[in-house]
């Protein structure tokens, strides 16, 4: 029997769709608990850039998240995400927010939300780590 494949990022659809992985690692995040909540920016910027239907017209430049965290770590991402949190205060519209333009789309990546999920529930042991090879994997691929 044919794999049925999610037309955007070229995951397995089965047994979980990516939107399905997607709202188990956005509870995750929302936990606020190590190593998932930390890396919400960055979980998301890699789900939208491989899922480009879901993100907004006028979406932030996501490309920019992962090149703090590859290039920087955490505290990169923590200073990309305020500078960005402020040039968003009703106060400032219109502010340049900092970074690039979103990657053309593609339809399969080496790396994918279901590599990072493994068994559809995002274990904690590797989750840096396998966040790590999918952001590398969506700004290579």
């Amino acid at each position: 029997m044919p794999v049925t494949r999610c037309a955007e990022c070229g995951a397995p659809a089965q047994p979980h769709s990516c939107a399905e992985l997607f709202d188990v690692v956005l509870a995750l995040d929302h936990s606020r608990r190590p190593p998932w909540g930390p890396l919400h920016a960055v979980t998301v910027a890699c789900f939208l850039l491989q899922h480009p239907r879901r993100t907004p017209a006028a979406a932030h430049p996501l490309q920019a998240v992962l090149h703090a965290y590859l290039d920087g770590g955490l505290d990169a991402v923590s200073s990309l995400t305020e500078r960005r949190r402020r040039a968003n205060n009703h106060r400032n519209r219109g502010a340049a927010i900092p970074g690039g333009a979103p990657a053309p789309a593609r339809t399969t990546y080496s790396v994918t939300i279901a590599d990072v999920a493994q068994d559809g529930t995002f274990p904690a042991a590797g989750f840096a780590d396998r966040v790590a090879a999918w952001a590398r994997a969506v700004l290579d691929d």
